[in-house]
């Protein structure tokens, strides 16, 4: 399973953001969470709306939200604890959106310069 940290317009990375805020205990457990999502376990995911929240039962409950796109990416959008769990969830939400409208916007901008070529190869 590949996991990439989703990047917004302006360079900035919700996901680390959140996790350089993380101690060194915290950013241990969240490490362990990830390379479980690497290696395809997904069991400690719950799903709604496209998005997923891997919980961490230690601690004060740490969050990761991500969501799948296609069988084999993971887009982690940031994470929190059980307390900001809501905003946390509609902030992943948010960047969820943001991410389908920027991969459609991208799936259209590469049809367009196909256009040409597929035209070039009729006409032969």
């Amino acid at each position: 399973m590949e996991i990439q940290e989703y990047i917004r317009e302006d360079g900035s990375n919700p996901y680390q953001k959140w996790f350089d805020g993380l101690d060194a205990t915290a950013a241990a457990k969240v490490t362990v969470a990830k390379s479980r999502l690497e290696l395809g376990n997904t069991s400690s995911i719950k799903w709604f709306d496209g998005i997923g929240e891997y919980k961490i039962d230690w601690g004060p409950g740490y969050r990761i939200y991500l969501a799948m796109d296609g069988k084999e990416l993971i887009v982690l959008f940031g994470g929190g604890t059980k307390k900001g769990q809501q905003s946390d969830i509609e902030q992943a939400r948010e960047l969820y959106q943001e991410y389908k409208r920027r991969k459609k916007a991208a799936s259209e901008e590469e049809e367009k310069k196909e256009e040409p070529e597929k035209k070039k190869r009729k006409k032969k």
